[in-house]
């Protein structure tokens, strides 16, 4: 389809598309009063909820880092879509068939839309799912099974396989009317000799999908010997416009209502892991798809528990019980202190993992691993003194050392006295002696730079003193103009000196210079980023006022303005008056006087409309 997506479809995308539905399944909501939700922010890290959506306006607006705006602009910014795509893609959400002017460029000349990327990538799933069940993937099909998995439970994480074709897939997708350029843009091919050969081959497939349950890639497992296959024991897509690794948990479109109900999420190695945990009753579970557990992956996590000072959940890693595992929980002790909830740590005394303890002991025994479930601290300690032999002094004194920082590093500063005392008893030493380890190791962490923790900080938005009558005024003018424009009778009357704030008399000239636009066009129209982001954020800020916006609240509360800008006036106009000489500037003295006369007659009549109206 070739053109501009046209002007009344977008409006009918925006205006249909349920802002706090989409929203929602990025971030968890809960109902702030007043028609809002919050939650926590997805463009920025933060402790507190700061992030509002207003359902019945169609906006959000972020109060800690500035970014607001629609349904559209928050898709496009979560997910790096274009403008475009966006729209087909929400579009395709309400069933909305979109349509195109002729004349302009092809969307097509900027390479393939991700839309055509996840058909892709659906109709590739629903090819390997239907190989799974041919004769051919007899060896397939045995694997799951020796891993306690039946068909059942292959449909429900709708496992497939590879055939050993060079070109099964490709030849399929081909038949399906998507192009080479498509399916190697989707990850979905790869050049070979003779042309596109399958990415994959001979391979039991998981399919990959985002939080939204969108078909973004692929996990595949070999099933071949190292001898005939020499490649890695699981590959992965690669990173494509709709799949990036370090943005994706997998299993998390299927878990993500449970952690945000539970407040838990379980963190697991691998995709059988995660069909284990859910199949055992861990509807929690989730894993990174072929690269760590970093702070992308965090960002989703916290979203989804509202892991924030006043709501604590569960983070629970499972971990194996080798040296690997024990690197690995110290990596996630570091990554502890960006959550605000505890995290924990459940490992299996024998080293299984989920899938392995389920064959061996069934899914009672999953469930137990995670219920217990140990302190991340706890965990990280007891690795590090393990690695010293404590029966000797010197060894005492070694591991000490070694887990003093742990201690001084924990954020919940209650904590640290119960941890002391807990090294103390594993270590056989005075509670005294271990807390000034502590306190020393402290003391040589302050020296580093103390801003290293905001280094990812939102830059600071121009501070104003909403304390101030005046500017409340003026804010609270400016937000029914935006939020009930058709109420605002007298906005053309309003002085030119109304808004003694700069972003509110930007925002007052932006609005005056578009009269005759909506109020998407006006975020879109505007040039700085600092009105843009003052629009959103006074379209979701609630009004002042306990029940319904009408005329008489704002005629009063223009009134009321003008009162004030009109005494701002008379106060210059008086100053002016004192200067001049009214025998030698009579005309120029008269003229003034006049015009005082005139504004203080207008001032009785505002004030007289603010009394009677508000």
């Amino acid at each position: 389809m070739a053109g501009r997506i046209r002007d009344e479809d977008v409006s009918y995308v925006r205006d249909h598309t349920a802002i706090d539905d989409v929203v929602g399944e990025y971030v968890q909501l809960k109902n702030a009063g007043g028609g809002q939700k919050k939650g926590l922010c997805p463009f920025h890290d933060e402790k507190s909820p700061s992030f509002n959506v207003t359902p019945s306006k169609g906006y959000f607006h972020c109060f800690g880092c500035g970014v607001g705006g629609d349904v559209i602009a928050f898709v496009m910014k979560v997910d790096h879509q274009s403008f475009s795509e966006t729209v087909e893609r929400l579009a395709d959400r309400l069933g909305y068939q979109l349509r195109y002017d002729t004349s302009g460029a092809s969307p097509e000349a900027m390479g393939p839309k991700k839309s055509r990327l996840y058909a892709a990538n659906a109709a590739a799933a629903e090819f390997y799912q239907s190989q799974l069940l041919l004769p051919a993937a007899a060896h397939g099909r045995d694997f799951l099974t020796k891993r306690g998995f039946d068909k059942a439970a292959a449909e429900l994480f709708g496992v497939g396989y590879a055939p050993d074709e060079w070109d099964g897939l490709y030849k399929y997708l081909r038949s399906k009317a998507f192009t080479d350029e498509e399916l190697s843009v989707a990850g979905l091919t790869k050049d070979g000799t003779k042309g596109p050969i399958d990415r994959f081959r001979n391979r039991l497939i998981w399919p990959i999908k985002d939080i939204t349950g969108e078909y973004v890639g692929f996990g595949a497992r070999k099933l071949a010997t190292d001898e005939v296959d020499q490649g890695p024991k699981y590959l992965n897509t690669s990173e494509t416009p709709i799949y990036k690794k370090s943005r994706i948990l997998y299993g998390l479109e299927k878990a993500k209502k449970d952690i945000s109900q539970k407040r838990q999420v379980v963190v697991v190695e691998g995709y059988t892991d995660v069909m284990a945990a859910h199949l055992a009753g861990v509807t929690t579970a989730v894993a990174t798809c072929g690269t760590a557990f970093g702070d992308d992956h965090i960002g989703i996590i916290r979203r989804l528990l509202m892991d924030d000072d006043s709501f604590r959940g569960e983070v629970i890693f499972t971990f194996d019980g080798d040296a690997a595992g024990q690197k690995a929980a110290l990596k996630a002790f570091g990554d502890d202190q960006k959550f605000v909830t505890q995290t924990f740590v459940a490992v299996e005394p024998t080293g299984m993992d989920p899938c392995e303890l389920r064959i061996a002991s069934g899914d009672s025994a999953v469930r137990d691993l995670i219920a217990r479930r140990v302190p991340l601290f706890e965990f990280a300690m007891k690795s590090e003194i393990a690695k010293y032999d404590v029966t000797t002094a010197e060894g005492r004194v070694s591991a000490l050392n070694e887990v003093a920082p742990l201690v001084s590093k924990i954020k919940d500063a209650s904590l640290r006295p119960e941890y002391t005392k807990s090294i103390a008893g594993w270590l056989g030493m005075d509670v005294e002696v271990v807390a000034a380890a502590i306190k020393k190791s402290a003391y040589n962490s302050r020296s580093a730079p103390a801003a290293q923790s905001n280094a990812a900080a939102p830059a600071p938005q121009s501070e104003v003193n909403l304390r101030d009558p005046i500017l409340l005024l003026e804010r609270e003018v400016l937000k029914v103009k935006l939020q009930a424009p058709e109420l605002v009778k007298n906005w053309s009357e309003i002085e030119g000196n109304a808004f003694s704030y700069w972003a509110y008399h930007a925002l007052r000239t932006h609005i005056d210079s578009h009269p005759d636009i909506d109020t998407a066009q006006l975020i879109e129209s505007a040039q700085a980023e600092d009105v843009r982001s003052l629009i959103t954020q006074l379209i979701v800020e609630p009004v002042r006022l306990d029940g319904e916006i009408s005329t008489k609240y704002t005629t009063g509360l223009v009134a009321r303005l003008r009162e004030v800008a009109l005494t701002r006036s008379i106060v210059d106009l008086k100053s002016t008056l004192q200067r001049l000489n009214p025998t030698e500037n009579v005309e120029e003295y008269n003229q003034a006087f006049a015009s005082l006369i005139a504004l203080e007659a207008q001032k009785t009549i505002q004030k007289e409309i603010s009394a009677g109206e508000l």
